[in-house]
């Protein structure tokens, strides 16, 4: 058999070589971004530590708007309630005692009596005088007579004006304007205490703000849970986002309130997200994105917010696209 001709094989392997380059030479990647799902948990905790009480809730299950998280021992919250409700009503008795009269009714109708009695005194004592003052004129009744009837009208006017000054006095109130200011604040800053208390018993058994999916549980009932400790992580169905990294190159169409599309693996058809946020710096490919041509590549963080209608789980890779 007769060799084929050394251009041939030149030809051919040229050929080969040609093809192996095309083969093995990058590709170029579709216009696509990569990036993931992310939640932001609400980490729900009380301001005082306590026993975990009751947990209705568990790991992965879903709750509604108001239902009810967790509740730590309420023995203490309330004994402190009852207290400052305690310390409520003794500032508003002080207060009501400063307002009323120095002397209660009985007293002031002794009062009265009394004045009576001076302003009866007082008539006769006058009468005396004038019967007096009418003899001296006629030269039947001495001028010490005359002296002495003066002298008991005066003093009869005296005790007069005493007991109705008594009376006036027993009809003020017990306290000073500014003992009374004084009471008025006290029952305000009670008042104030008490609602205090009424909030935290509401804080020791908080309820969910929004409806979502408990991410996470930290205690288990009986357990002593420490003041500002998250009890449990609640992810809102409106708390999660897509976040992708967008090439520098191309980061300059983009504008919040612009849609983009996105695929995940076992999501279906294309989906839509709204863009919300675009960072003010570039920065390198996160090591998260595993791809070997953008990994060095100087790229933009965008995020954008997902429907409630797409609960899609935290950290589902995604490759987005725009609109």
């Amino acid at each position: 058999m007769k060799a084929p001709p050394r251009p041939v094989i030149v030809l051919g392997v040229l050929a080969l070589a040609g093809a192996a380059a095309l083969a093995l030479a990058p590709r170029d990647e579709p216009d696509a971004w990569l990036g993931y799902v992310e939640g932001e948990a609400l980490y729900v905790a009380a301001p005082v530590s306590g026993t975990l009480a009751t947990l209705p809730v568990q790991r992965g299950g879903t709750v509604r708007a108001g239902q009810p998280l967790f509740a730590l021992d309420p023995r203490t919250t309330d004994a402190a309630t009852a207290q400052a409700r305690a310390e409520l009503a003794n500032a508003q008795a002080q207060r009501a005692d400063l307002a009323q009269a120095r002397q209660r009714a009985p007293e002031l109708d002794v009062s009265r009596a009394a004045q009576a009695s001076a302003q009866a005194q007082l008539a006769r004592a006058e009468a005396d005088y004038r019967r007096f003052d009418a003899l001296a004129a006629k030269g039947f009744a001495s001028r010490t007579q005359l002296d002495a009837a003066r002298a008991a009208r005066d003093v009869a006017a005296a005790s007069l004006r005493q007991a109705e000054a008594e009376e006036r006095s027993g009809k003020l109130t017990a306290g000073r304007a500014q003992q009374q200011a004084a009471a008025a604040a006290g029952v305000a800053g009670a008042e104030a205490a008490l609602s205090a208390q009424q909030r935290r018993r509401d804080e020791i058994a908080p309820t969910a703000q929004a409806s979502g999916t408990i991410e996470q549980t930290f205690f288990n009932p009986g357990e002593w849970v420490p003041a500002n400790q998250p009890v449990v992580a609640l992810l809102p169905a409106d708390r999660r986002k897509l976040r992708f990294f967008v090439p520098q190159e191309r980061i300059a169409a983009l504008r919040p309130g612009a849609q983009v599309h996105f695929t995940c693996d076992g999501c279906g058809p294309a989906r839509t997200a709204t863009i919300r946020y675009i960072a003010p710096r570039a920065e390198f490919t996160p090591p998260v994105i595993y791809s070997e041509r953008a990994r060095s590549k100087l790229v933009f963080m965008v995020e954008a917010a997902l429907p409630t209608n797409q609960p899609l789980p935290p950290g589902l890779p995604v490759a987005v696209s725009p609109q």
